[in-house]
């Protein structure tokens, strides 16, 4: 059963802080591919941004274009993209996308340097996107980024999380995720944020994205858990981090998280080897170890295809 439902970041959270070696158009497919194989139910393919500003991403239309004309691909995964603004929005229809994320950061000093604009001027776009999309017909998910803590601001009120939340809500959006960019969650602020938001707000779905800066992510995965959440963003191998914060690290590992969650008899239909084949080649084309734990300890010959 898709009790706990697994999207997948790291095409796109993940490489987004590669910036010495870009990863060729055909690479990307290969690993889109393997990681569709292995049943994850959201795959981020990318994001529709500047591709000055995010060179990684620059091949995200012609990925997306790829799986639209080739249709006898067979998936049970939804492709989303991450956009920033309305031209990016405009390309992600164009391209193919089927899901789109968007949000705001909590902080102002990394949203400015995420977006160029302040929380409040991001909002008022991002709600109106978002709500473009759903009148289009799209599945949409906002995010509050920055929810648990900023590297330039350090704590951010819980209240300043909770109104942005409201003011989604209030526009008729209910999926959301809370985004802990700089890494700075602790499952005790998991727990009681978690809590306070189910209080004054139990219709809305919520997705939790931890960054493992300082070791906490699968201990605030568990956490979530316990408080009932059942949408989570990984990244393969534990790559990724935030380009714009202070210190970039990985998120929490799909691997690691599928492989915990099928030690307690849950998501048994996701394939981890195919996200292992996934690892082990971002391990090779990257000539470097991954911030990953399951694939360190798996012999690669007997565990994946």
């Amino acid at each position: 059963m898709k009790d706990i439902i697994i999207h997948e970041v790291g095409m796109r959270d993940g490489l987004q802080p590669e910036k010495e070696i870009i990863v060729p158009l055909e690479t990307k497919i290969e690993w889109c591919k393997k990681l569709i194989e292995a049943n994850i139910d959201i795959l981020q393919v990318g994001s529709f941004v500047h591709p000055v500003k995010v060179p990684q991403m620059a091949a995200t239309d012609d990925i997306f274009k790829y799986f639209t004309e080739n249709k006898d691909i067979k998936r049970n995964t939804l492709l989303s993209c991450l956009v920033l603004n309305e031209k990016g929005m405009e390309r992600g229809m164009k391209a193919g996308a089927e899901m789109f994320c968007m949000g705001v950061s909590a902080s102002d000093t990394h949203s400015r340097k995420n977006t160029g604009m302040s929380t409040e001027e991001a909002l008022g776009r991002i709600i109106a996107m978002a709500q473009e999309c759903m009148k289009c017909g799209y599945p949409v998910q906002v995010s509050v980024q920055s929810a648990f803590g900023c590297g330039f601001e350090g704590k951010i009120p819980y209240d300043r999380v909770y109104n942005l939340i409201k003011k989604y809500l209030e526009a008729g959006i209910k999926q959301i995720s809370l985004a802990d960019t700089a890494g700075h969650a602790y499952p005790e602020q998991v727990t009681e944020m978690l809590s306070t938001i189910r209080s004054f707000a139990p219709e809305v779905a919520i997705t939790c994205h931890f960054h493992n800066t300082y070791g906490l992510g699968m201990a605030n995965c568990y956490a979530a858990l316990q408080a009932g959440i059942k949408n989570f963003e990984t990244a393969f191998g534990g790559m990724g981090g935030c380009p714009f914060t202070k210190v970039a690290a990985g998120n929490v590992c799909t691997e690691d998280f599928v492989y915990y969650l099928q030690r307690c008899g849950r998501r048994e239909d996701i394939d981890n080897s195919k996200i292992l084949d996934t690892t082990f080649m971002a391990e090779k084309f990257f000539n470097r170890k991954l911030p990953g734990y399951l694939y360190k300890t798996i012999n690669k010959e007997t565990c994946c295809n």
